[in-house]
């Protein structure tokens, strides 16, 4: 076989090796991690498809050089509408990917070089968005916990506002995961194959016990079923909260102003934890944050901290009294 014959064959063993091999067994990687890179090299393979007119099998490492991995990445943001952190996101998988090229293959460390230089885009950082104590209680209160459905939602919308959970974990919570006794707790798994155990209040614990005895299933099985006895999905569990925030508006008209996502669930959960009183340190352990470093978006979001800590400085126009140095040894450090 000529090389040129074998080009779209390394391409395609070098791809499948990535997840089945290098992401696996080598970088361990969690199953969001090789979930999100499969979507990316969904998304890529398609736009090239469309572009080029070749098919997947048939692609080179060479069809994938700068200008196209550029081209692809403009696409995701201008037409598919993706914010810079979705398209850094994307990036990382594709770069993940071309280390592995520079390794595998020193014909194409080149190609794999200037790949890697693609720099990520800097994103304005935001204050994060958040609900009010009243908008989050509309939202649980909208569900008919009459009906079976009705009930899974609000106990799922329940669950997610008292863990802070993410999406993902949501999703993939089973019922053995779910501890009762004096205290009650979900074991969440999380990015990076991260465990954490997070308290359940009463009124949580009393709604998923009373929910899970309505039904019958082996501790692997989803705790909140779908229809047909499956695990939800991350869309499900979007439609089930826009549903409950579209029927929240009637009583709370100040949802119309906000956009209402699982994540801003998990946002609203950290900032009334940080309200209530609760240390930064804690708040980064109950969401599974990696550093500590995450949680002080929070921080910078809180108006009331800083109008707390605003009334403990003089007004403009007042003087203060300055620190003078009482002591010889004191005198001596402050003329330094």
């Amino acid at each position: 076989m000529s090389a040129v014959a074998a080009e779209p064959a390394l391409f395609a063993s070098l791809l499948q090796s990535f997840f089945s091999e290098h992401l696996l067994s080598h970088r361990h990687a969690s199953p969001q991690t090789v979930d999100s890179y499969r979507d990316t090299f969904r998304l890529l393979l398609e736009f090239l498809r469309r572009t080029t007119g070749k098919e997947p099998s048939a692609l080179r490492l060479s069809d994938l050089g700068v200008p196209v991995i550029l081209a692809f990445l403009d696409h995701l943001e201008q037409e598919r509408r993706n914010g810079i952190r979705s398209r850094n996101v994307r990036l990382a998988a594709i770069r993940s990917f071309f280390r592995l090229v520079a390794l595998r293959d020193p014909a194409s460390v080149n190609l794999a070089t200037r790949v890697l230089s693609i720099p990520v885009k800097r994103a304005e950082r935001r204050l994060v968005g958040y609900l009010t104590r009243p908008e989050m209680d509309a939202i649980l209160a909208a569900p008919d916990r009459a009906r079976w459905a009705g009930q899974r939602d609000y106990v799922l919308l329940l669950t997610l506002y008292n863990s802070g959970a993410r999406v993902s974990e949501i999703t993939s919570l089973q019922r053995g995961q779910i501890r009762f006794g004096s205290t009650s707790f979900l074991e969440l798994h999380g990015k990076g194959r991260k465990e954490r155990s997070v308290p359940l209040w009463p009124k949580t614990a009393r709604a998923l016990k009373e929910w899970l005895n309505t039904g019958n299933g082996p501790p692997d099985s989803p705790a909140f079923p779908n229809a047909r006895g499956g695990s939800l999905s991350q869309d499900g569990v979007d439609y089930i909260l826009r549903k409950a925030v579209q029927q929240a508006k009637q009583t709370c008209p100040s949802l119309s102003a906000k956009r209402v996502t699982p994540h801003v669930i998990r946002h609203t959960t950290a900032m009334h934890l940080l309200q209530s009183g609760v240390d930064i340190a804690v708040i980064a352990l109950w969401l599974g944050h990696e550093s500590i470093e995450t949680t002080h978006c929070y921080l910078e979001a809180d108006l009331k901290l800083k109008e707390q800590a605003l009334q403990k400085v003089a007004p403009a126009g007042q003087s203060f009294q300055r620190f003078r140095a009482g002591d010889p040894l004191l005198a001596f450090l402050s003329s330094l």
